[in-house]
Parts: structure tokens; C-alpha cells; sequence
């Protein structure tokens, strides 16, 4: 399966008849399927069957979708408002016998507004051309979310390519770090014991204690474990890139395993190089992070 972002826009003209629509679907990042529909009314029946269509197709994102129908300029047509009608030529007969002016003219009373309407021409439709209204909209929508589909693979093989290098960054500045701690223990033991036999000479404790006391110490700013899960990790995202659609919430979750053992390294660390490695690897798994948060 593809590896999908959930940003992406489409949409999707049809016509039928005297009538012509236009849908819009465009999604954003979201923790569930979400969708809202704006359906014109006379269409209410479009909802459920439209919501399934989108579960069809994503697992993922925050949804707006919406649905213009208007009729095609042949079906449009001229009305007269017959009580609009009557008002006008009262009042222009009454006119006419007080001021004793010539009576109003028919084009005169025709321009006033709201003597001649719009007419739609939307005449009620029966069960069957309904639903064939409708398959046809219908039919219009599910090739919009497959071109809002393709547009949410390209993002997201870009955004595929983006999280690779972060993890080959991850991976690197690993490396970095655990050729930085191979010297710490030997150096923070030699740092230790030069303070320690400077105590020694005016506490008189034994050197057996301090060796015990320095072993301890030693033990705690050991960071091979979490190199280790930084290395597990790394092999870990790589899989599930691979692995293509529906991802985003395990590349969201190992992320904050990511920083989770970036922060351990730099509590450990007695060393500035070391440090500043464990800072850089927090600065990339963060945008690793803000990344994934994108991924369906």
C-alpha cells in the first residue's frame, strides 16, 4: 500500500439532465477520520452513502467536503410574481387618477423589482429519478476522493523520502554517540579518581570503598542500553516506511520513544561532545516527529 500524507485537495464536475454540480474535498491532519459534509438541500439523502465512500478510501484526517448543484443556463428560465404583479398595477392606476398621468406602461411595471423571478425549473422528482440523480452525483464524489487519494500518495512519498533522511540522520548521530561513549567511562573513571585521591589523602577512606563508589558511578553514565534502542528504533521506522499506508500513529508513537532515549543520553552524559551529539539527535527526532504527524 501507498505511504499516504492527509494533506491533499481535489474535485470533480458532473452534469445530468438539467442539472450540473460540483464537488470539493480537501483534508488536513486530524487523529481520526473526520468528516463534514456541506450538502445543498433536496440532497440530505447523499450523506451516508458519501461518508461511506470516504471510509472506503482513508483512515485517516480531517475532512471537508462540499457539494454545489446548480441547474444548466438551458433549464433557467422567467416567472412572473402574480401578487407582485397585481401591487404594481394598483398602485399605478392609483396613481395615474390622482396625478391624472398617462397610466404606467407594461415594460415599466415588468422592470419593477420582484415582478419577474427566476425560475429553476426544478420540477419534484420521482423515487427512481432520484436515485439515478443521485448514483450519478454519487459516481462524480468517488472520483473526486481517488484524485484526493493520489494527490495524499504524492505528498506522501515526498514526506517518505524526508522521513528516510531524518532516520539516516538518527542513525548517524548514533553512531556519533557511541564512539564519543567508548572513551567516557575510561576518562570519567581518570577524572573521578584523580579528585578522589585527593580526598583520600585527608578522609583516610579506604581505596576499596572509593573503587566501589567510582564502579557505581561509572555504571549509571553508561548509555549502551539506550544507543541500543536508539539503533532498534532506527531499524523499527525504516520498517514501517516500508510498509506503506496507515503508519502514521506507530511513526508517532516511535518518535516519542525516539526522544525518550535522546533525553536519557544527554542526562547521562558527563562528556560536552557527547552532549552536544545527544542535543543534536533531539533537534532531528524532533523534526521526525513533526513529520510523522502528517502521515495517514
Amino acid at each position: 500500500m501507498s505511504f499516504a500524507s492527509m494533506t491533499g485537495f481535489a474535485e470533480s464536475v458532473g452534469a445530468q439532465g438539467d442539472l450540473r454540480w460540483r464537488w470539493e474535498a480537501k483534508s488536513v491532519n486530524g487523529r481520526s477520520l473526520d468528516l463534514r459534509l456541506r450538502i445543498p438541500p433536496g440532497f440530505d439523502g447523499l450523506d451516508a452513502p458519501a461518508r461511506r465512500l470516504a471510509g472506503e478510501r482513508f483512515l485517516r484526517g480531517a475532512f471537508q467536503i462540499a457539494l454545489t448543484v446548480e441547474p444548466q443556463e438551458s433549464a433557467r428560465g422567467l416567472s412572473i410574481d402574480p401578487v407582485a404583479l397585481a401591487s404594481a398595477v394598483r398602485i399605478a392606476r392609483e396613481v395615474a387618477a390622482e396625478t391624472g398621468l398617462a397610466p404606467a406602461r407594461v415594460d415599466g411595471l415588468l422592470a419593477l423589482k420582484g415582478v419577474i423571478v427566476a425560475d429553476e425549473g426544478a420540477a419534484p422528482l420521482d423515487e427512481k429519478a432520484r436515485a439515478l440523480r443521485d448514483a450519478a452525483i454519487l459516481e462524480s464524489l468517488a472520483a473526486a476522493f481517488d484524485r484526493l487519494a493520489k494527490a495524499r500518495n504524492t505528498e506522501g512519498a515526498r514526506l517518505a523520502t524526508l522521513l528516510s533522511s531524518q532516520i539516516d540522520e538518527i542513525e548517524k548521530l548514533t553512531g556519533e554517540a557511541a564512539a564519543l561513549s567508548a572513551a567516557q567511562p575510561a576518562a570519567f573513571r581518570d577524572r573521578l579518581m584523580a579528585q578522589l585521591k585527593e580526598l583520600m589523602e585527608t578522609s583516610g577512606v579506604s581505596e576499596d570503598r572509593l573503587a566501589q563508589e567510582v564502579a557505581l558511578l561509572a555504571t549509571k553514565a553508561d548509555v549502551r542500553e539506550e544507543l541500543d534502542r536508539l539503533t532498534a528504533h532506527v531499524q523499527d521506522a525504516r520498517v514501517l516506511i516500508a510498509a506503506g499506508k496507515g503508519v502514521g500513529r506507530k511513526l508517532d508513537f516511535l518518535a516519542q520513544e525516539f526522544n525518550r532515549e535522546a533525553n536519557t543520553l544527554c542526562s547521562k552524559s558527563s562528556d560536552i561532545a557527547l552532549t552536544r551529539t545527544g542535543l543534536a539527535l533531539k533537534a532531528v527526532i524532533d523534526q521526525f516527529r513533526e513529520q510523522s504527524q502528517n502521515v495517514e
